[in-house]
């Protein structure tokens, strides 16, 4: 797909792969613009397209008295701010039908999260907004099935689906990526590798998920040597006070030296 497609987008030409980028949910203002205008200074100085990830929900949670959010129109407020402000795009996940209008008048791709990818009504609705549909692979799903959720997007209309995969379940607690599934996908549309979200550790007992935040760049550089499209990290300048998905978030800090690293082996691969 032409990322010149997306509205602001920069750096769209720069035979990089793209980037989907922010805190897992939108906790306030303040941090979300602040996240932003880092991943945005190193995004420009690489040259990365970039678009800013922040769910304005999380409804797929472990325990009831997790984070869920601070509002939908808020947080749909503040993701439409943050695009105004920096001039990015940016991407948040929808659960419901019913979310897909409301979001796409704020954002400029929708997200269909992997336990919900199967729900035809979702993506569907997802796909007659006209914006950009990600699709995230079922943690439960091969990747040859995924060709089926995007013929769903493109028989509602929409050309514009790309597909994420961010990890099989292994066992019970544990997730693993299977790098023989990006060249699979990538027949079907363009293929994003989720490095943070496959490094979860679901189910543990607390009912809080665990991750494996050590092994970002393992998974990161692997995706990139394997010609992904695009790479969707979660990041945080305080990953342990972060109200969800912290355990396996990277740390801001850490970012630029990592996206510096990627960038230089996608060079070189593109060189080959």
């Amino acid at each position: 797909m032409d990322l010149n497609l997306i509205p602001n987008i920069k750096h769209a030409d720069s035979n990089n792969f793209f980037l989907l980028a922010g805190p897992c949910a939108i906790e306030s203002e303040e941090m979300a613009l602040r996240i932003a205008e880092k991943v945005v200074s190193i995004t420009d100085k690489l040259e990365i397209p970039y678009i800013f990830k922040g769910s304005f929900k999380k409804a797929n949670r472990s325990r009831i008295d997790s984070f869920t959010g601070i509002g939908d129109e808020k947080a749909l407020k503040i993701l439409k701010k943050v695009s105004e402000t920096f001039n990015v795009p940016t991407v948040t996940d929808i659960h419901e039908a019913s979310d897909a209008a409301k979001a796409a008048e704020y954002v400029d791709v929708l997200q269909i999260p992997a336990f919900l990818v199967r729900q035809t009504d979702l993506v569907v609705a997802a796909a007659k907004t006209g914006k950009v549909v990600n699709l995230k692979k079922g943690q439960f799903m091969s990747p040859e099935a995924m060709q089926h959720a995007v013929r769903k997007v493109h028989d509602a209309g929409n050309e514009k689906a790309w597909i994420t995969d961010r990890g099989t379940m292994f066992g019970y607690q544990d997730m693993i990526v299977d790098f023989r599934g990006i060249p699979t996908m990538r027949q079907f549309a363009p293929t994003i590798l989720d490095v943070t979200h496959s490094l979860q550790q679901p189910n543990q007992s607390s009912g809080v998920t665990g991750g494996r935040p050590d092994m970002i760049e393992t998974i990161a550089r692997a995706g990139v040597v394997n010609n992904v499209d695009g790479l969707f990290i979660e990041t945080h300048f305080d990953p342990s006070n972060a109200k969800s998905d912290g355990a396996n978030m990277l740390h801001l800090d850490y970012l630029e030296k990592l996206l510096t690293n990627l960038t230089s082996i996608r060079k070189t691969i593109n060189n080959l």
